[in-house]
């Protein structure tokens, strides 16, 4: 039996031509869609309402242009109109429009302006003349032809842009995603080897102390070296993460580390993970841990006007220290530029004997989890 099943697959080899290797063929792996901008926020409809208006304007200043203020204020009106009406079909439809494969999402955005403009000018132009209301045009066919052009030459501009800014935050989302993950992956030896010294310290003499500061470090790596991928937390997680953090350095520095808190807001606050964190490791590495009698950090968090605030300080060193390379300041610029915007601010230097980082955050902005 099995010399029979041998020979047949033998056989079944020897069948195949020689030289022709017969491999199977995987199926190509669909484009990635073109991500569409969001058409159901106010800055989309401003948008149209603007390109709108201006269309109809130049067009009133152009060259031999005929109609007076009540033809020019009926085409604004329409416009507007039309406006709303493409950004509710458009924000509606766009869960659908994302599904398609490579840039056919923005082809069928072109599609449906191009089609509802030439559906509305139709409408128009039926209405004016069963209605006689006198503000359509003579030719009801061409103006619903020029309409369309003109929705066509100015949906692919606008396309146009709105793909460019998409791509533009794409690569900011990336590059802020890869800042986070370097972030996540640095681990500061010198702190590693003097958590675990201590560790060792305290076996002998506090086997609790010992147990809660393996604890903390895992919290620690478990926040620097997780899996995971949404870079958006709250003020609480940030808060209990510094907790860990200040626990293990206790142990270490003793007496000669004091902290002080202020806590105004919401722990729910949407805040982007292990951006606190980091200033207070280089205050506690770079204020408290040159200084022989040590020193206060302070960290708050309030509110201001047209905002909120973040702020983490500490005690200048007695005798200047080497400069560092500003990764950890620098990451936290950008990542919170990336997630509010340009009207955030973080301002960094001294003040009155100690060192500041204050974070500006906008009162109308959010962090953005799309953005990672």
């Amino acid at each position: 039996m099995a010399h029979g099943a041998l020979h047949r697959r033998v056989t079944a080899r020897a069948a195949a031509p020689k030289g022709i290797r017969h491999t199977p063929r995987m199926p190509a792996a669909p484009r990635p869609s073109s991500p569409l901008p969001d058409f159901c926020s106010l800055p989309v409809l401003f948008a149209l309402l603007v390109v709108g208006a201006l269309t109809v304007t130049l067009m009133r200043l152009a060259p031999g242009a005929t109609g007076g203020w009540r033809e020019y204020s009926a085409a604004v009106l329409f416009t507007s109109w039309l406006a709303m009406l493409l950004t509710v079909a458009l924000c509606k439809l766009r869960p659908a429009m994302q599904r398609l494969p490579g840039h056919w999402p923005y082809a069928a955005v072109w599609l449906l302006l191009v089609g509802l403009v030439g559906f509305a000018a139709t409408l128009l132009g039926w209405m004016d003349k069963g209605l006689s209301l006198g503000i359509g045009a003579a030719a009801p066919e061409r103006f619903t032809l020029q309409a369309m052009l003109a929705t066509g030459l100015l949906g692919a501009c606008l396309l146009r842009y709105f793909y460019v800014v998409g791509q533009w935050q794409a690569r900011m989302a990336a590059e802020s995603q890869a800042q986070v993950d370097a972030l996540q992956a640095r681990i500061r030896p010198h702190f590693l080897f003097n958590s675990m010294n201590t560790v060792a310290a305290l076996i002998a003499v506090d086997p609790g102390a010992a147990e809660r500061t393996v604890e903390n470090l895992a919290e620690l790596f478990r926040a620097a070296l997780g899996d995971d991928r949404d870079s958006i937390g709250t003020l609480g997680d940030e808060w209990r993460l510094i907790d860990h953090y200040l626990d293990i350095e206790s142990l270490r520095l003793g007496d000669r580390l004091v902290v002080e808190r202020s806590l105004d807001l919401p722990e729910s606050l949407p805040l982007p993970r292990l951006l606190l964190q980091p200033l207070v490791e280089n205050a506690i590495r770079h204020g408290i841990q040159p200084r022989i009698d040590g020193g206060t950090v302070g960290i708050s968090a309030r509110r201001v006007p047209g905002g909120l605030e973040l702020r983490v300080d500490n005690p200048l060193p007695d005798t200047p220290a080497p400069a560092g390379t500003g990764h950890g300041l620098r990451n936290v610029r950008e990542r919170v530029r990336h997630h509010y915007g340009d009207r955030a601010r973080v301002d960094a230097g001294a003040v009155e004997g100690r060192f500041v980082v204050a974070l500006f955050l906008p009162e109308v902005a959010h962090a953005r989890a799309d953005r990672r």
